[in-house]
């Protein structure tokens, strides 16, 4: 599961971290996470806000490229879900430009989300629950807990994103503690 939430930078960021996302109303980065089913870390990445979510995929994807080509074509391809934010032909595009093979090993799916008759017949209106969106929103919560992430307070995107990998990293470690 892939999505991208956008954060408001502080006064300490630089100029070039920062970013203005129209459809958030937010000046500042936007973090890029990939999760597995059980909504823990796999990819991270961060940009400035004004960049696109499909962008943003790209570039996450392109910096994990050693990790794709490592990957057997034999073994069955990693579908990545996203939201209907997401354009799966122009990503597709991209990454075979990048590496051809790419799309050997992973395919996009477009998560199911429920239309309005769909709503009415199970007499919900308004916002309903995916399950296989929640995945991705409730490790995008988990972040929301580290004080430090609330907003961006990073001079860098790379030091922005070394701090998200520093609280999900502590996340997995309390689990491994607890369990």
């Amino acid at each position: 599961m892939v999505d991208s939430q956008a954060v408001k930078n502080t006064c300490s960021a630089s100029i070039e971290s920062k970013g203005f996302c129209h459809y958030k109303c937010t000046n500042g980065i936007k973090r890029h996470l990939a999760v597995d089913p059980l909504g823990l870390p796999f990819f991270t990445h961060c940009t400035p806000a004004n960049v696109s979510d499909d962008q943003g995929l790209i570039e996450l994807l392109s910096n994990h490229l050693d990790y794709f080509r490592a990957k057997p074509v034999n073994v069955p391809k990693i579908t990545i879900l996203l939201d209907h934010g997401y354009h799966p032909n122009t990503i597709t595009a991209a990454l075979q430009k990048l590496y051809p093979q790419m799309m050997t090993k992973l395919r996009f799916e477009l998560a199911p989300k429920p239309t309005k008759a769909e709503k009415a017949a199970q007499g919900h209106s308004g916002f309903v629950r995916v399950a296989t969106r929640w995945v991705i929103e409730r490790s995008n919560s988990w972040m929301e807990r580290c004080k430090s992430l609330v907003k961006n307070f990073e001079k860098t995107l790379v030091n922005a994103t070394a701090k998200l990998n520093l609280c999900l990293l502590r996340l997995m470690l309390k689990r491994l503690s607890n369990g």
